[in-house]
């Protein structure tokens, strides 16, 4: 599985703001909406159950919030970057910048595990996550998050 098999040039976003977690959750909710046709508040709140898990905040100023629900189709993926950085709940305590929504069918199963890992594969590289950080464009950031390394197949 690829970062293209998730994202598209319309769902990446060079410069989001949210004063707050809860803030982001509806902006990432009504994103995810728009690009899934499942309703915003039907988002918002599997993301929002998700977090009562625990946060997906995982350190490093990133941030991989996900949820399945029974009416998306397919993979669905938006990455945006931050300004400014907003306070996640991140296990590492700092503030988040670099966001990646996945929102996967019930059904999913392995396929939603295979995207997170590959998600998450992603944004452990520090060269890229610094790349992200200092591309200005929506599409420079979808052509570093989707250009081919070997180090990141899945």
């Amino acid at each position: 599985m690829e970062i293209a098999d998730l994202i598209t040039p319309g769902t990446v976003v060079a410069r989001l703001r949210a004063n707050n977690k809860k803030q982001l959750l509806h902006e990432l909710a009504r994103r995810g909406a728009a690009a899934t046709g499942v309703h915003e508040r039907r988002v918002f709140d599997a993301l929002l159950e998700r977090e009562r898990l625990g946060s997906t905040g995982v350190g490093n100023g990133i941030a991989i919030p996900h949820a399945r629900l029974a009416e998306v189709t397919g993979l669905h993926g938006l990455f945006a970057r931050l300004y400014p950085a907003v306070d996640f709940d991140a296990v590492d305590e700092q503030p988040v910048d670099l966001v990646f929504l996945l929102l996967a069918p019930e059904s999913a199963g392995a396929d939603h595990l295979k995207a997170l890992a590959r998600v998450s594969r992603l944004l452990r590289d520090r060269q890229i996550c610094d790349k992200l950080r200092g591309a200005e464009q929506p599409e420079a950031l979808y052509a570093l998050l989707t250009e081919t390394r070997t180090s990141h197949a899945a």
